[in-house]
Formats: structure tokens, C-alpha cells, sequence
């Protein structure tokens, strides 16, 4: 079925399909360098040029990630009810170019920043409240920009393609973009903050931005557009008002207003009766359609459907924790450890070594796309399943926390032959063990994200109801947020009761803390199985729908 597109919003037919695809994949390559190139290396910049304690550091990026995970759903609701997707993706682009450019002006200008600290002793001058006010600004406009632009971006690609399979390859190629360009500003960006200069670095963040907008409105004239159809929230609130209003309503013998529009013939399902109340129609209802006492029975099944995801949903909150934590204590075990490549002089920066962890990604989405997926299916003669998928991420997002947890006993183990234990000079002291053994546990975590990220992203798109399209693939971002600030509240859990995470971690014990995560993810995979064993998916529920249909 054609979108329903208005003139305002559409004046061409052949808008949409490929034609599209290099400026909406353009356009996410750039703001992914741009934002990659501040957000990769902002505990480094914390800590070195704002004397910000280490633990503090990677508590301050977990909440800048959470809130920039967070963003997209304000984007999502505002494009869905009234604007459509483009003008949001605009406006949220310019956003993040000014945070960014403010965020270059703290790096070039001294007065911005409190004065250095050479060897990070507790002597060291913190930030004023305005030097704090203006990192804080930046931080939030480019945070909030690049929120507002991610997850409208990727659902505004997947709309131009009417085809399912077209949307698929589409997110594939958006995702396997999204790491190779964040792949390139851990690297070449966060090479020249490190070695030549923050404000060069941040630079390059600005002009990446600038051109991600340019590129952007370069394909205007070829975007479909599809016609906001108002709140989708609204509809969820009238059906549990409606339904709480008419609890004592006995269904017997009650029509149901099937739709306000009178197109839709959907037969209220059996499961959560309750608010199958809210469709049913009373005297009091004539001439109140669009009333807070009578919804349409497409609006309850579309709030049932809500409700049938979230337990499955909720099972990837512990998963997004599990990897920012990962990622936050990896930088600081980087800064500890021997940091060049193999016997040369070269010196790979702390923020760098999470490039392995995105090469990884990038190269098994394009090995699952081009030869595991298609190899699966010619063995077994179906294809894996976004669940499927998703749940062996679990598994290897796990794996990943026990080879850290390995490699930190090791690190520990040198540190200790090298009398490097009870340090208490405020310096960081670097352990003589090669950094380059953390390649392992990122790299199993990147296998983890190719695996369960663009699945939950697809999975989501495709189960929640049309009228949430756009929302869905932004309640992504919720899921990551909420997984950021749990991970905020899980480190200063283990901070404030044990001595596991200390400022200097070779006085600490991060490899317990590492088992502690893995029993986590091995019970929040036992979870994943139950939910997943659970859910009904919207299709099967529309077969059994027509089912009672034709038996009627």
C-alpha cells in the first residue's frame, strides 16, 4: 500500500528508493566522524585538560552518552506528530554544529579551560563554574544534536524503500557507514587531538558536521516524504483513559468502534481485555469519536503491541550497560598500560583502542550480510531471525566480559612483579604489558554489536505499530540511554561499597569487577530467553486474527 503523502510534503511520485541512499548515507558518515571525533575521546579530555578525576571521567561520558542516546526519542515524537522527518534532521544538524564549534573554542582558548596539571596530583586546580557552564553547553548542544538526527535519520532512509528486503539491505549499509566512519575518527581524528593538536581535532569535527548538513540538503529534491499523522502518544493515553473510564462497562452485546475512519475491520484480540474497553461504544459516545472516552480498536491493538515488546525491549538495558562500562574502563586500562606499536615508536592513543571494537563491527556486518546470513540459509533453508541474532550477541557480549576479566588479572599480575601495586604518587603509573591485548575482549564485543544491534533496530521497526514507525527505531536510543545511566548507578554501586574502583586502577580491583558484569549479562541472558520464548509477534497475532476472521 502507498503512503499516504501530501502535496506538501511529496509534489513528485518518483521521489524515494536509491536515489536517495548516497545522500541519507553520506550524510550519516559525516556526522558520525564529527561526532565520533569529541564523543571517543572525551574522557581523555577530561581528565588531561580538566584535571577530572579518572573514575569521574568515564562517569561524566556515561551520562553524555546517556543523554545522547535520549535525545532521539524528543526527535522522533516532534517528527512523527507534527514536522515530518526532514525539517527535524535539519534543525538538530545545525544544533550539533554549534555544539561542536563551541566545544572547539574550550580546546582553543585558555580561559575556558583551568591551567595544567602535569603529574594529575591532588594539587591540580579544578574548573571554575563557568569554565564547567561552557564544557557543559557544548557538550549538550552536540549531544543533543547528534541525538536528535541518528535514529530519525535511519527510519527517514528505511521510508524511502516501500520494499521490506530494500529496508533491511538499507539498515545493513546505514549501520556498516555509521562504523566505519566512527572507525575513522578514533583513529586518524583522535590521533592528531593526542599528538598534534585538541583544537585541530576538533576542527575536523566541525567540518565533518558542515558537510554531513550540506550533503543532506543536497538530496531535498528527492526525499519522499511521508505526512505526520499527529501524536502517536495521544491515541495510547485515550485508549487507557477510555478504558479506565469504562471498566464497568460489561463488553456483552457492545459494538466496537473498529475504527474512527471506519476502514479497519481488526478484531480485538483476547489478551489484555481490559482495555479493550476503550473501543466500546456507549450512547454517551455518539457524536465523540475523537473524544478521552472512545478509541479505535486499531489503537487498543496498537497499545497491546507496545506492552507484548517492552519485556523483550527491556532486555537490552543491561546489555547497552554492560558495554559502555566495558568501553569507559578499557580507556582507562589503555592509559596504564604500554601503549605503542609492537617495538616501535609509534603510540596509540588511550581512545583509539576503541576502534578495534568498531572495526570488529563493521567488518561482521558485512560478513554476516554478504556470507554467514546467505551461507545459513542455504544450509537450514530459512533465515536467522532478528531474536536469533540478538541472543547470540548476549552470549558473546558475556565472552567478552570473562577475557577481560582474564586480561585484567594478567595486567595485575605484571603490575605487581614490577612493584607497581600501592603507587600513591598521583601519576598515572603505566604497567610494562602491551595494550594491544585489549584488541581481544573489543573485538569479541564488536562481533556482539554487528549482531544484536542492527537486529533489535530491524526487529523493532518491523513489530511496533505503523503509526510508531518512526518512534521505534528511536526507542533504541532509549534502551542505550537507559543502559548508560544504569551503568553510572552500577559503578557508583561498586565505587562506594567495595575497593574494586579506585582513580588508579592498579590499586584496584577491576578484574572482579569485570566477573561481576559477566554474572550480570549471564542473568540478564537467561531473561532474554524467557521474553524471547514469550513474544508474539505482530504477524503471527495478524494470521490468527484472520483465522477467527474466516471461521466467523
Amino acid at each position: 500500500m502507498k503512503p499516504d503523502i501530501t502535496t506538501a510534503f511529496n509534489k513528485h511520485s518518483n521521489r524515494g528508493g536509491w536515489t536517495t541512499f548516497p545522500f541519507i548515507i553520506g550524510s550519516i558518515f559525516s556526522l558520525s566522524v564529527s561526532s565520533g571525533g569529541w564523543l571517543g575521546n572525551l574522557i581523555v579530555y577530561l581528565i588531561t585538560k580538566y584535571n577530572v578525576k579518572s573514575i569521574d571521567a568515564t562517569q561524566v561520558n556515561s551520562v553524555v552518552l546517556g543523554c545522547l542516546s535520549l535525545f532521539p526519542i524528543a526527535g522522533a515524537i516532534v517528527s512523527d506528530s507534527f514536522y515530518g522527518s526532514f525539517p527535524i534532521i535539519v534543525f538538530f544538524t545545525i544544533v550539533s554544529l554549534m555544539g561542536v564549534t563551541l566545544m572547539m573554542l574550550t580546546s582553543s582558548l585558555h580561559s575556558l579551560r583551568p591551567p595544567p596539571c602535569m603529574n594529575m596530583s591532588t594539587a591540580c586546580k579544578s574548573p571554575s563554574k563557568f569554565q564547567y557552564g561552557v564544557l557543559y553547553m557544548a557538550i549538550g548542544l552536540a549531544s543533543i544534536g547528534i541525538g536528535g538526527t541518528r535514529f530519525t535519520m535511519a527510519t527517514m532512509g528505511a521510508d524511502q524503500f516501500d520494499d521490506s528486503n530494500d529496508s533491511a539491505i538499507y539498515f545493513n549499509w546505514y549501520f556498516c557507514a555509521f562504523y566505519v566512519a566512527t572507525a575513522i575518527s578514533l583513529t586518524a581524528t583522535i590521533y592528531i587531538e593526542d599528538n598534534v593538536s585538541w583544537t585541530v581535532g576538533f576542527g575536523i569535527c566541525v567540518a565533518s558536521n558542515l558537510v554531513g548538513l550540506i550533503l543532506f540538503l543536497s538530496g531535498k529534491n528527492f526525499y519522499q516524504r511521508i505526512k505526520p499523522k499527529g501524536s502517536p502518544f495521544t491515541s495510547i493515553a485515550r485508549v487507557i483513559i477510555a478504558a479506565v473510564k469504562k471498566r464497568r462497562v460489561s463488553s456483552r452485546n457492545r459494538e466496537y468502534n473498529y475504527d474512527i475512519n471506519g476502514a479497519s475491520t481488526t478484531i480485538p484480540s483476547d489478551s489484555f481485555r481490559f482495555l479493550n474497553h476503550g473501543a466500546l461504544k456507549i450512547e454517551a459516545d455518539v457524536q465523540k469519536l475523537k473524544s478521552w472516552s472512545l478509541s479505535s480498536v486499531q489503537e487498543v491493538e496498537d497499545l497491546k503491541t507496545l506492552i507484548r515488546i517492552m519485556p523483550l525491549w527491556s532486555t537490552g538495558i543491561l546489555l547497552s550497560a554492560l558495554i559502555g562500562m566495558l568501553s569507559n574502563f578499557t580507556i582507562l586500562q589503555a592509559l596504564t598500560m604500554d601503549r605503542h606499536l609492537f617495538r616501535t615508536h609509534f603510540k596509540i592513543p588511550a581512545a583509539s583502542y576503541l576502534f578495534f571494537n568498531t572495526l570488529a563491527t563493521s567488518i561482521s556486518l558485512s560478513i554476516l550480510d554478504r556470507l554467514i546470513f546467505p551461507m545459513w540459509r542455504h544450509l537450514t533453508g530459512r533465515s536467522l531471525t532478528p531474536l536469533q541474532q540478538i541472543g547470540v550477541g548476549h552470549v558473546l557480549n558475556v565472552v567478552a566480559m570473562v577475557s577481560s576479566a582474564f586480561l585484567e588479572i594478567q595486567r595485575l599480575h605484571v603490575a605487581r612483579v614490577h612493584h607497581l601495586i600501592g603507587s600513591r604518587t598521583g601519576a598515572t603509573t603505566i604497567v610494562p604489558f602491551s595494550a594491544l591485548w585489549l584488541v581481544g575482549p573489543l573485538t569479541i564485543l564488536g562481533i556482539s554489536e554487528a549482531l544484536h544491534f542492527p537486529a533489535q533496530v530491524s526487529l523493532y521497526y518491523q513489530e511496533f505499530p505503523t503509526s510508531l514507525r518512526n518512534t521505534s527505531t528511536a526507542m533504541i536510543s532509549l534502551l542505550i540511554a537507559s543502559g548508560f545511566y544504569l551503568s553510572t548507578a552500577i559503578t557508583s554501586l561498586i565505587r562506594n561499597n567495595t575497593g574494586w574502583l579506585m582513580d588508579d586502577i592498579n590499586n584496584g580491583r577491576l578484574d572482579i569487577v569485570y566477573w561481576v558484569l559477566a554474572a550480570i549479562g549471564a542473568v540478564n541472558f537467561g531473561y532474554f530467553l524467557i521474553c524471547a520464548k514469550t513474544f508474539q509477534h505482530k504477524l503471527d497475532k495478524h494470521d490468527h486474527n484472520l483465522a477467527d476472521v474466516s471461521s466467523s
